[in-house]
Order: C-alpha cells, then sequence, then structure tokens
C-alpha cells in the first residue's frame, strides 16, 4: 500500500516528431487534490488521458496505486499490456472530461448504473440505488428521468460525474470540466467537485478555474512545454510563484492582479 495516488517517473509522450511531454515528474498523495494549470498545449490534457492509458506513455513509468499503468515490466524490460487488461486498470480511475459524453438515447440513471451492471456485475436495484444516491448529492435526483438533451450543460457535466463516482474509482481525473460550460454554470459543478474533495476522493484536474485551484487543491501545479516548470502549495504557487514563466501566466489569467 503506497501513500502515492500517481508517480509519474520522467514520462515522455511523443506524437511523431512532437514532443508533448519532456519527462514529467509529478506525485499525487492518496486523498489529495492536485490541480494542473498552465497555457494550452503545455501539455497537461495529454498526460491526464496517459494516466489512464488512453494515451501510451513513449518513455518514463507511470504508477497508479502502487500499479505500473499500461505496461509489465520483467527484467527491466516494458511490455504493454493487452487492451483488456488496461480496461481493467481503467476501471477504477473516473475520468470527466470537457464534452459531456452522456449516451444521447439513455435516461440519466440509465446512464449512471449501466457501468456498474456491465462491468462490475452490480445487480439493477443495487445499481439504481446508488445512482439515486449519487444524483441526490449532485442535487439532480429530480431528473433520474430526462434525457441529455433535457438537462443544461452544467446538469449534464454533474451527471457525467456522478456517473464516473458510480464507479466507486480510487482516483477521478477531470480535463477542464467547466471549460464548456456558460459562465454562470460553472460553480455548481465545481460545488460538486468540492464535495469529493471534502469526501476525501483522491483527484487530478485539470482546470482555468484559479478560484477553485486556490481554495480546493492541496497541490497546484504549473505546466509548460511539456514539462513541470514548478509545483507547490496553492499559496506557494499562485500568490508567489517563483518561475518568470508561471509569473506570466497569471497574470494573464488572473488579469494582473
Amino acid at each position: 500500500m503506497t501513500d502515492l495516488m500517481i508517480d509519474a517517473q520522467h514520462v515522455y509522450k511523443d506524437f511523431g516528431q512532437l514532443g508533448v511531454l519532456k519527462g514529467i515528474d509529478l506525485q499525487v498523495p492518496r486523498g489529495t487534490v492536485t490541480c494542473l494549470i498552465g497555457p494550452s498545449g503545455s501539455g497537461k490534457s495529454t498526460f491526464l488521458r496517459c494516466v489512464n492509458h488512453l494515451e501510451k506513455v513513449s518513455g518514463g513509468r507511470l504508477y497508479v496505486d502502487g500499479e505500473l499503468i499500461g505496461y509489465r515490466e520483467k527484467d527491466g524490460v516494458l511490455y504493454e499490456i493487452s487492451e483488456k487488461d488496461a480496461a481493467k486498470q481503467r476501471q477504477d480511475i473516473g475520468m470527466v472530461f470537457q464534452q459531456f459524453n452522456l449516451f444521447p438515447h439513455r435516461t440519466v440513471i440509465e446512464n449512471i448504473i449501466e457501468a456498474p451492471m456491465l462491468v462490475k456485475g452490480m445487480p439493477e436495484a443495487d445499481a439504481r440505488a446508488l445512482g439515486m444516491e449519487l444524483l441526490k448529492q449532485v442535487g439532480l435526483e429530480h431528473k433520474a428521468d430526462a434525457y441529455p438533451v433535457q438537462l443544461s450543460g452544467g446538469q449534464q457535466q454533474r451527471v457525467a460525474i456522478a456517473r464516473a463516482v458510480a464507479m466507486k474509482p480510487k482516483l477521478m481525473l477531470f480535463d477542464e470540466p467547466t471549460s464548456a460550460l456558460d459562465p454562470e454554470l460553472v460553480g455548481e459543478v465545481l460545488r460538486v467537485m468540492r464535495g469529493l474533495a471534502e469526501d476525501g476522493m483522491t483527484m487530478l484536474v485539470v482546470t482555468h478555474e484559479m478560484g477553485f485551484a486556490r481554495e480546493v487543491a492541496d497541490q497546484v501545479v504549473f505546466m509548460d512545454g511539456g514539462v513541470v516548470v514548478e509545483s507547490g502549495t496553492p499559496a506557494e504557487v499562485l500568490d508567489n510563484p517563483q518561475h518568470e514563466r508561471t509569473r506570466a501566466f497569471l497574470g494573464s489569467v488572473m488579469g494582473g492582479h
């Protein structure tokens, strides 16, 4: 049992000739929230997708809960695991994307209970009870029988979070979960995420919401150009950044204050 939920060691990711991640070292302790910030194209989303092997790392090693992700190691050599084994690793890692990715032809409750029933073999009655409990947590129990098209973007994203949590993951990944939302809907999604954090869920969040990072993160990591430029507590990174690149970025997103 390790204290680290994510342990990235010198992680590289190339797309052809283009190096997107250039040796990322990043640790996320169990039960903590880490916010990844940085300009577009800095590799944040790519790193997130490497954590659950949606992207294959080109070099280095990435562990989740002590388990090597996407590969097995024998005598110092890495062998890629099968897609089936990768999918199995992914079951324990919840992911919420920018786009809500709900099944349009299924109701809200059907969206939530499908994976626990299919993947974990949960009986329908249990899955439904769990689904309703999670909908209550995200404030949408009255929408259980609605279809995604009948919901606002913020409501759809809250359902997407409930759907990910229904698998009882040990780790939640969020890829700019509020960037596709109208500004007035952002708060309701961040509120749900704040609740998850208070419940002790380990979270890695790519975000532009500096207020959320300041308030909820245990660790803020600033990435630029495929490397970690600096990391630390919100107070250290957001209020007293050590690097010019971090200062410039924060100046641009915070409107200079």
